[in-house]
């Protein structure tokens, strides 16, 4: 049997199982499983790899190898839930031989629904509208894991038989770093010679993912009652020089800093690079000076900068604007970098995995993909920095991370029959 005849076999197979596919997005969906809670999602998974005849196993991350690891960070997850009863799911199909392997990976962790009043549904409902599927998690990615567990499915069900491994794995943490998540799984499993992450991608072609760092930074000042204010220092407004100059620092960064892969989306010009005030907290009462201000800072950049460059940076611009006011620099701003700490990466475009991938998304009857890739972090770096070509590719998807985020049935199918005949022709078709 030739790659040809297997890859009509399989894509019919899909495409006449479309219901199915639908439904174990839908039950996956169904299963809430924020960052630091997947354990209920992966036994689902592990579920359905056994009634497919695999042998899937359960991997849990061994946290004293992981800190180790030059990528190691401490993630806000593992600060709150551990690693204990948080395994990352594993199973491989072995080839007959003489092909390559490929890792088909995708991680099951979602971020919060919250607020959920905003929703015009239930965020767990996996409700289905106008070839939409709406849910928490829908495009971010559990589409994409149902699609590889269609795939498999459809492998099994035709008896197709590849030359070369395929190795299966869904992961957890990857909102908040992938650490325990993929990071751990690129120690412990087998060097695949290439390597797919379904994230939605509205069918087209992630080359590159973004540095990410999070920092705080703490003001001081010093509490009174409201009624004598002027005896104490107000943090809050000790705060504002230090958001005008991270203000400044980001439209600077932004003039300067381009990345073509970044700025493909005409929208995205000039937004190669981000800070992002995420959170501030001060005070509690109104009737008191707060004595202490916070902000916690997300900043992403594309390839291009070390991750030591980009804190020299920021804290040299805090210490800068602090030595500028007649408070602030005789009570310096304390500036901490926890959670994300994730270095970019890059793939050649002209990688032949990589247009092997382009060539069968029109072969499926998708549009040229676009390449694209370097403001958002991604799992697949860890694939990239330990040598093996990967590529993020999946489904459209709409408001993820926000109120009622749906994912295209049609993107869903077509991430399937695009993925499968690349596993065919990269892997082989043993006779």
């Amino acid at each position: 049997m030739n790659e040809e005849t297997s890859a009509t076999r399989v894509l019919t197979w899909i495409r006449e199982h479309k219901e199915l596919l639908i439904r174990t997005t839908q039950d996956l969906v169904r299963i809430p499983s924020i960052s630091g809670d997947e354990s209920e999602v992966q036994g689902h998974v592990f579920e359905y790899l056994k009634r497919l005849g695999l042998h899937p196993e359960y991997v849990y991350p061994d946290l004293s190898a992981l800190k180790e690891h030059a990528d190691y960070f401490e993630t806000t997850s593992f600060v709150k839930n551990g690693y204990k009863d948080r395994p990352n799911v594993s199973a491989k199909t072995a080839g007959s031989g003489g092909g390559r392997s490929i890792c088909l990976s995708g991680h099951v962790d979602v971020v919060s629904p919250e607020p959920t009043e905003q929703w015009s549904r239930y965020p767990w409902s996996g409700d289905v509208a106008d070839n939409w599927l709406y849910g928490r998690g829908a495009g971010d990615m559990k589409a994409g894991v149902a699609a590889l567990l269609i795939l498999l499915q459809a492998l099994t069900e035709t008896k197709t038989k590849l030359k070369g491994d395929l190795f299966f794995e869904t992961t957890i943490e990857e909102e908040d770093g992938g650490v325990g998540g993929n990071l751990y799984m690129r120690m412990v499993s087998p060097k695949a010679d290439a390597a797919i992450i379904p994230e939605p991608t509205a069918l087209n072609l992630t080359v590159a993912s973004a540095g990410v760092m999070y920092f705080r930074v703490i003001v001081p000042g010093v509490p009174a009652h409201a009624a004598t204010a002027h005896f104490g220092v107000n943090a809050v407004e000790k705060m504002l020089p230090i958001l005008q100059a991270l203000k400044g620092l980001n439209e600077h960064r932004q003039s300067v800093i381009h990345y073509p892969y970044a700025e493909t989306d005409p929208l995205m010009k000039g937004k190669a690079t981000t800070i992002n005030v995420g959170t501030v907290r001060a005070g509690d009462w109104p009737s008191t000076v707060p004595g202490s201000c916070t902000i916690e800072c997300r900043i992403g950049w594309p390839p291009g900068e070390t991750r030591e460059e980009v804190r020299k940076q920021v804290e040299d611009t805090i210490r800068k604007a602090a030595r500028q006011d007649e408070w602030l620099k005789d009570n310096m701003p304390h500036v901490e970098w926890f959670g994300w700490n994730a270095r970019p990466h890059e793939l050649d475009p002209e990688h032949p995995f990589v247009l092997l991938l382009s060539e069968n998304a029109v072969r499926v009857g998708c549009a040229s993909p676009v390449y694209y890739g370097g403001a958002a972090g991604l799992d697949t770096r860890f694939f990239v920095h330990n040598g093996i070509p990967a590529v993020t590719f999946g489904p459209k998807a709409e408001r993820i991370h926000s109120y009622d985020e749906r994912v295209s049935i049609e993107s869903i199918v077509k991430t399937a029959e695009v993925i499968a005949v690349t596993v065919l022709d990269w892997c082989g078709v043993a006779e």
